[in-house]
């Protein structure tokens, strides 16, 4: 490894000066969503794990969203590879559409389903009065949230083609600013500090939601006042315009892309239901394990969003070797890389949870929880390494069948039958889930290894 960087120099640095700013501001911000966590669960159990309850269903809404801009962003990075700044500019369009529309979907959803939605995580063995306390600030928690959703949206279009036109700091910077904000916020309104009304749950939710209005506003002053830097996305609001043969190919490419990511979120959602029907303290112990997760992978995690990149500007060169030779030297490194980290995870797992003030069999829980992944970690970076290079190709089909597909076939059909017909404990249903994340990723490096996902997607459309 260490020689083949050594030869590499140049393929290295560049990997590595595109994941830097994606990892940065990942990093920060899943920070700060870990103080925020903290905070929350300093105020009391039933808050925190009414909180993680409302974040699984904005969770699957988020990866909505994620699934059109990415869809999307298959071809904003091949159009950008190719010197196409009109395909650049359609690409984006095609994104904000999609994503006002989901949007306005998204929230119609939550209004009219949120109670029933939030109530399938309360079916565990805990009493009453929990359930109804937990409900409650789930419901709230929700209600204010909604408020967000629609510049979350937005920025992610903006980010999504910044970053595949090779500019990624603008979204870095502005993502830094808004933790930031929603750190300080939290402080005072979760508290009530230095005058501020003391709101707990709700203050969360309100400072989450002014960061992202804040995100938002960076975003696209900067973006719209540097026409020399984003010249790819000048005069983008002249219309709405897309043409006709490019929208089919979007919606064919695209929309498999959404449909796999809810259908992932949404799997995801129900093996977590499937823990909160074996005890409610396995909510709040998988709160704390996935809230630190999410710091630990973001290293493989931006790796991952660069592999996207690269090797979709790559096969929109017609450079489809080197795209081959490129996954192979990525998706290395990214395993390396998740296997130090799983390491300092793993030791770090057995002092984590004591920053939080709930019970001390969620402290022990959250431990154990946090040790078996950080075992599987490494095979995780390889399944998410696999999963960007078959999105790459435009190779909608089997990536469904490879993420989703395994998620619904396997894992949700798996926790739901253990769950409700056996006598297995909540640790040892999820030591079952972890380890057929590693059957995942050798299937994923099986199919990356056949090569068939190295295809330029928009020759065609380069030529009109």
């Amino acid at each position: 490894m260490l020689g083949n960087i050594k030869k590499d120099k140049g393929f290295y640095k560049r990997l590595i000066m595109l994941m830097l700013p994606i990892m940065i501001q990942n990093g920060i911000t899943n920070f700060i969503n870990m103080l925020d966590n903290i905070m929350i669960g300093a105020v009391g159990t039933a808050q925190m794990t009414g909180v993680a309850i409302t974040n699984q269903l904005i969770f699957i809404f988020n990866l909505c969203i994620f699934g059109v801009v990415s869809g999307a962003g298959i071809f904003g990075a091949q159009f950008f590879g190719s010197g196409d700044n009109d395909g650049v500019k359609y690409t984006f369009r095609f994104k904000i559409i999609f994503s006002v529309v989901i949007s306005m979907l998204g929230i119609a959803v939550f209004l009219l389903f949120g109670d029933s939605l939030l109530g399938m995580y309360l079916k565990g063995e805990e009493g009453v009065t929990d359930a109804v306390a937990t409900m409650g600030y789930a419901k709230d928690y929700l209600r204010i949230m909604l408020i967000g959703l629609l510049p979350y949206s937005i920025v992610q279009c903006y980010s999504s083609t910044l970053r595949e036109g090779a500019s990624p700091s603008l979204p870095m910077i502005a993502g830094v600013v808004a933790v930031f904000v929603n750190l300080i916020l939290n402080y005072l309104l979760i508290f009530g500090k230095f005058g501020f009304p003391q709101l707990g749950v709700n203050g969360a939710a309100v400072a989450t939601v002014i960061s992202r209005y804040v995100e938002l506003a960076i975003v696209i002053i900067f973006t719209h006042a540097n026409r020399i830097k984003y010249y790819y996305m000048c005069g983008v609001y002249k219309s709405f315009y897309v043409p006709g043969r490019l929208v089919l190919d979007l919606i064919i490419k695209g929309l498999p892309l959404m449909l796999n990511e809810t259908l992932w979120a949404t799997g995801t959602a129900m093996v977590n239901q499937s823990y909160s029907y074996l005890s409610l303290d396995a909510m709040a112990a998988t709160n704390i394990s996935q809230t630190f997760w999410n710091v630990f992978s973001i290293a493989y995690m931006a790796v991952g969003a660069a592999i996207g990149i690269i090797l979709g500007q790559l096969l929109g060169a017609d450079k489809l070797e080197e795209a081959r030779e490129s996954s192979k030297k990525m998706i290395t490194f990214s395993f390396v890389l998740a296997a130090c980290v799983s390491v300092i995870y793993m030791v770090c797992a057995e002092f984590i949870p004591y920053a939080y003030n709930t019970e001390p069999q969620i402290r022990h829980l959250a431990t154990r929880l946090m040790q078996l992944t950080a075992i599987v970690m490494p095979f995780d970076a390889l399944t998410h390494s696999s999963y960007f290079t078959l999105r790459s190709g435009g190779k909608m089909f089997i990536t469904i069948l490879f993420d989703s597909g395994f998620v619904w076939g396997l894992n949700v059909l798996i926790s739901f039958v253990l769950s409700r017909f056996t006598s297995i404990s909540f640790i040892g249903l999820f030591a079952i889930m972890q380890g057929i994340s590693v059957v995942k990723s050798v299937i994923g490096m099986l199919l990356v290894k056949s090569g068939f996902w190295i295809k330029n997607i928009v020759v065609d459309h380069s030529e009109q």
